[in-house]
Formats: C-alpha cells, structure tokens, sequence
C-alpha cells in the first residue's frame, strides 16, 4: 500500500491543543480537580473509539483535568502476541474485533488492513509518541492523535519508520515549536525507547490488560480504574459517582 502525506487540518490542530492547555489550567467550577492517567496505545481501535467520549468528558466536567499519557505496548510482534479473550494470535483475527469497534462506535475504522497491510508491532509509534512527550506534553498529544489518524482515517502502516516520519513533519507543520531534528535523534539515541519502557513498566505495575484504561486521582479519595470502552454518559456516571 502506497504511502500517503496528510496536511493538517488547522482548525483541527488548534482544538486539540487548546483542549490539551485548557483541561491541564486554569477552568474552575463546582467539580473538583481531576489527575487522569490515560493508558493507551496508537493501535488500539478502542482508544480511538473512546476519544468523543473523552472529548464529551472534558466539557461536562467542570474543573481541572489534568492529563498523562502512558503508552501500553498493545503488540510487541505477532510471534509474541496472544490474545486469549478475543482468540488473536495472528493479524488477520484482529480484524473483526476492529469492525466491532466500528459497529459500536459509529466510526468507520480500517479493518482490511490486517489483511493487506497489518502492522507488525506497535512499540515504534509508540516510541515516537514518547520522543514527541519528551518536547512537551501538549505536543505528544497531538503527536498521538495524529498518528492515530494516519492508521484509522489513512489506513497507513504505523509500524514502518517513514510512517513515523511523516506524522512528525505533520506536527513540525502544525506547531512551530516542534524540533524536527530532535524528534529523530530521540528516536535513534535511546531516549524515546527508555521513556517508553517506563509506561511499560507502569503497565505492568498497575496491572493494566485491556486499553484504553483510566486511572482517575482525586485529593482525598481512592483511585478509580476504569478500563475498556464507555460511553460518554456512563464514563462520567462512573467518575462523578465513585461508589
């Protein structure tokens, strides 16, 4: 399948960074401040089919929300990849679980490309992600929702470097403040694989086996983990009424 550059939309890219200053400062109201910890992945069909409902999440609540992303490492290769719940041990079984995704979402999302293109792992777009985080929070996230875009809107392989490669010129094309040359020494140097294999880590420490996952940290309370996809309504039920 043919590579395809994607120009970014400005409107698009102006929203997901104000969403990401807004929700991290400065809006009061009656709810109380949120920290969320969103355990996530770029080839998680569900974590993009749950971004309306986070989107939904940031305007109903009316308080701060600070966010974090951790990268899960959803598929490190297939020849390490079970999934006993869904029965995937090979590409092409992903599919129906994406067309799922679809079904239930609304969205359209690719799940021909486990037969004609199917990534092979999704530790690099990973790794890209985190290089991206390591310039600032606010440019990762836009890192992320653009890579997920390249895959789920462009059908692109995000397994392969170039793919990578384009996604960041997108980012350099969007934010001027996105370091090109620095983005790609951290993706050979080491740095992006060690930051990434810290969110591994937190993976494994809290025990993480289904994305997208929620952690939700309020002062004074017990965390909240939630995990898999919610609706938008039920997602706030959950987080506004913990018990």
């Amino acid at each position: 399948m043919k590579n395809q550059n994607v120009k970014p939309n400005r409107a698009k890219v102006e929203k997901t960074i104000n969403q990401a200053c807004n929700t991290s400062a400065g809006r009061q109201g009656k709810d109380e401040d949120l920290n969320i910890v969103y355990f996530t992945d770029p080839l998680c069909c569900w974590s993009w089919a749950m971004n309306r409902q986070l989107a939904q999440l940031k305007t109903a609540w009316n308080g701060t929300i600070h966010w974090r992303y951790c990268m899960g490492g959803l598929l490190p290769a297939w020849n390490k990849y079970i999934d006993s719940l869904n029965c995937i041990s090979r590409p092409a079984q992903m599919g129906p679980v994406w067309m799922q995704a679809s079904q239930i979402s609304g969205l359209p999302i690719p799940h021909k490309i486990w037969v004609d293109n199917p990534p092979a792992s999704s530790y690099p777009a990973c790794i890209a992600v985190k290089c991206a985080m390591l310039q600032s929070p606010a440019l990762g996230e836009l890192y992320f929702h653009y890579v997920q875009e390249a895959i789920m809107v462009h059908s692109l392989n995000i397994a392969q470097y170039e793919v990578l490669q384009q996604v960041a010129e997108q980012v350099a094309a969007a934010m001027a403040s996105f370091d090109l040359v620095r983005f790609y020494d951290d993706m050979k140097n080491g740095n992006g694989l060690e930051a990434f294999r810290k969110d591994i880590q937190e993976v494994k420490y809290r025990s993480i086996q289904r994305f997208p996952a929620l952690l939700i940290q309020r002062a004074g309370q017990q965390s909240i983990l939630i995990t898999g996809y919610k609706p938008a309504d039920l997602l706030i039920s959950i987080i506004k009424n913990p018990g």
